[in-house]
């Protein structure tokens, strides 16, 4: 049961963050190993999403609920899938000294145990790609390089 949790001080506003961690449409142009997402349903508060993640030949479907907690925090619940469970928790607070202090946890379990063997050899290597897919997008979208940010956790 692969668990993660960091915290980072970005040089973007919260609200910057909060838009592009909310806007999941997008999420298939920038993290790697997603290849489609489709809205299934979505409201200024709550979107349910299925995201397609491939690797190589295999590809899976996975269905969420995201619930936007305007404007300090979004949290992912799993809905469907190969997964027995999946919560994801970011936080978006103002830093002291400008920018934001973002927190970031997910906690999940496959349903297979090969799968979940699979995942506890790649977890490390592959969160460490998400997570620096959301701030290389950051980057992107905001205009300041991701080398100004400092890691705090």
């Amino acid at each position: 049961m692969p668990r993660h949790s960091e915290t980072k001080i970005l040089p973007y506003s919260p609200d910057q963050l909060f838009a592009m961690v909310a806007d999941i449409e997008r999420y298939d142009e920038f993290l790697p190993w997603v290849v489609a997402v489709r809205i299934k349903s979505s409201s200024a508060d709550e979107t349910v999403a299925d995201l397609v993640v491939g690797f190589a030949a295999f590809k899976e479907r996975f269905t969420s609920k995201v619930t936007m907690h305007r404007p300090d925090r979004i949290t992912v619940d799993y809905v469907d899938g190969p997964l027995k469970y999946l919560h994801n928790d970011w936080r978006f607070t103002p830093a002291p000294n400008g920018g934001t202090e973002l927190c970031f946890a997910v906690d999940f379990a496959f349903k297979s145990r090969l799968f979940e063997t699979l995942a506890g050899q790649m977890f490390d290597r592959a969160l460490r790609r998400m997570t620096s897919a959301f701030e290389q997008r950051a980057d992107a979208l905001y205009g300041i390089n991701s080398s100004s940010a400092q890691s705090a956790a």
